[in-house]
């Protein structure tokens, strides 16, 4: 079953048990996915969102309220963070299992060998390697400045 295929599903599922919350987080998902597809046919293409894209679309959604969580939090509106907590456990039920640090840190390993990489001018073939194998598996924001350092 695709990821999209398991998104309406869930949906579905979410409006026949009355899951107020889960059903409007699978909704916003579902926007975004129309969203990149009504952008990509502004560019002239008539390609539907594949897997790899809904993926990042997931990745970013997650980040984007985990820090709208932390905000929420730093301002004392726990009720808005917890909110947006919830929303954050919803998306990641359909993204593959995040990598430990250790694990991270093989896969880089792994990447740098693969891209021949010997310095830092290298670090983009390193992340388009990551990138192409670990979509929605680690966080490249944090992962970028490890391959920095490993490249210096």
């Amino acid at each position: 079953m695709s990821l999209r295929e398991r998104l309406q599903t869930s949906l579905k599922e979410a409006m026949k048990a009355k899951q107020a919350d889960r059903l409007s987080t699978l909704r916003l998902i579902n926007a975004a996915i129309k969203d990149r597809e009504i952008a990509a046919r502004g560019d002239g293409t008539e390609i539907e969102v594949g897997e790899a894209d809904i993926m990042a679309i997931l990745g970013k959604m997650v980040k984007q309220r985990q820090e709208s969580a932390r905000a929420y939090e730093e301002g004392g509106r726990l009720e808005l963070a917890e909110k947006e907590l919830a929303e954050v456990r919803v998306i990641e039920e359909f993204l593959p299992r995040q990598l430990d640090s250790g694990e991270v840190q093989a896969a880089i390993g792994a990447a740098i060998a693969e891209a021949g990489a010997s310095s830092i001018r290298d670090m983009g073939k390193v992340m388009a390697v990551l990138k192409g194998k670990y979509t929605g598996q680690m966080d490249f924001g944090a992962v970028g400045p490890m391959v920095k350092e490993k490249l210096s």
